[in-house]
């Protein structure tokens, strides 16, 4: 099932993130893609808060994964964007993350496509300038 969501502010992007995260369960994946500046960090901001993580959230392009505990889940930002070789996740133990006990998302997991399962919920966020500035695009499948 696909689904498309047009946000006309950073706010409303938050806001999106929220509340899919509000009603996201243990096990989910949720792979988030974009180009760089379309708002992938707001969303996984406001996902964060959905699940009751007041702490700050940040892309983990460094550290490829950060972890999150003290929220309704525990909830694993994952960022891949440096991946070189998929290889890479299998060092970072990254099948604990994605069938434990909390929740997964992805940025730029369009580039380890080969080891999201098949239920992995995909958002990509995309602008359109003739719209606006703040416009976005949000396409959900697998909702």
């Amino acid at each position: 099932m696909s689904m498309v969501v047009e946000s006309l502010t950073a706010q409303d992007t938050f806001n999106l993130g929220k509340e899919l995260a509000a009603k996201s369960v243990p096990g989910q994946i949720y792979c988030l893609d974009g180009d760089l500046g379309v708002g992938k960090t707001v969303f996984t901001q406001g996902f964060a808060l959905g699940l009751g993580i007041e702490e700050p959230v940040n892309s983990p392009t460094f550290t490829i994964v950060q972890e999150y505990t003290d929220g309704r889940i525990p909830f694993y930002h994952f960022d891949v964007y440096r991946i070189g070789d998929v290889s890479e996740m299998d060092e970072i133990g990254y099948e604990e993350y994605f069938f434990g006990d909390g929740v997964c998302l992805v940025e730029w997991g369009h580039l380890i496509e080969e080891l999201l399962p098949e239920e992995t919920i995909r958002v990509k966020i995309e602008k359109d300038l003739e719209k606006g500035f703040d416009y976005r695009k949000i396409t959900l499948e697998g909702i």
